[in-house]
């Protein structure tokens, strides 16, 4: 075997590892808002649940390796201390995927990520609609661990209420875990799928994606592409120009001759098709064309 003292590795090698090594760890889609009501939603995969009476979680915004600046949530968290864990299942898992992109300060995740707004009962942080599970929770406490870049900051969270949708309970009202089809982090790009094993999801743009909220409406509000397409459509930096789609138009007239007659829902389904093998590119200028 190999081994180390963490002392002689550099915190970002250090960090690969830990992340490679304990995995899959489940996700803590995180719903918070800042002093002055913004919203802000990030997933944490320092993450579990610690008791149950009382019923405690606990999460941790990581202060960045590469600069040791420190996360909105963390932020949030101190200024209002309250949060909404979200659990995140496969049919969203691109969407929260684009929402741990470093967007600036008070711009809203939820319109980037293209997820739904909904009220909470007991807290001010919103919940995600489309989540099957939400915990709405009081911060009870924030523990630093360090100063340094890499340092994670422990946030204790106390659940006060929680919600569930009925499609994934059995018939005694016990969650279904195949059901609930719940995804996990794991290192590099990877994360894992219960029962489906692990499957890889390009890492957000640092150059920031456009968003949901940047496409053109037929897209944002499609009837066919899903919340995982939307996901990966919004991971781009720019949408395609004119001469690149028309480029497009040209190479896949053979197979598609009537191309700029399709309607929407036609597009929409073939779009899905070039998305289901990672051809973001080609999906956009079919949509576009």
């Amino acid at each position: 075997m190999i081994s180390f003292e963490p002392k002689d590795l550099s915190t970002g090698k250090l960090h690969s590892y830990l992340l490679s090594a304990v995995a899959p760890r489940p996700i803590a889609f995180a719903s918070t808002i800042d002093k002055d009501g913004n919203p802000n939603l990030s997933p944490f995969s320092f993450f579990n649940v610690f008791s149950a009476n009382p019923p405690i979680m606990i999460f941790s915004p990581a202060r960045r390796v590469r600069d040791n600046t420190v996360k909105h949530t963390l932020e949030n968290v101190e200024a209002i201390k309250e949060v909404v864990i979200n659990v995140v299942n496969y049919d969203m898992v691109h969407q929260a995927s684009l929402s741990s992109t470093e967007y600036a300060k008070g711009v809203n995740e939820f319109d980037k990520a293209g997820l739904t707004m909904l009220a909470s009962d007991e807290v001010k942080p919103l919940r995600v609609a489309e989540s099957p599970i939400q915990f709405e929770c009081k911060v009870n406490d924030v523990i630093k661990l360090g100063t340094e870049g890499g340092a994670g900051n422990l946030v204790i969270c106390e659940v006060v209420k929680f919600h569930i949708t009925e499609e994934v309970l059995d018939d005694n009202q016990v969650i279904d875990q195949e059901k609930l089809d719940l995804v996990a982090r794991a290192g590099g790009s990877y994360y894992n799928r219960a029962k489906k094993g692990f499957f890889e999801i390009p890492k957000p743009l640092s150059t920031l994606g456009i968003g949901v909220d940047a496409m053109p409406e037929e897209v944002k509000n499609s009837m066919v592409l899903t919340g995982n397409d939307l996901g990966m459509l919004g991971n781009v930096e720019e949408l395609p120009n004119q001469k690149e789609i028309d480029a497009f138009i040209t190479t896949v007239s053979e197979h598609y001759p009537n191309i700029k007659n399709m309607s929407h829902h036609q597009k929409h389904s073939i779009a899905r098709n070039y998305l289901s093998y990672g051809d973001v590119s080609s999906a956009w200028k079919l949509l576009l064309s």
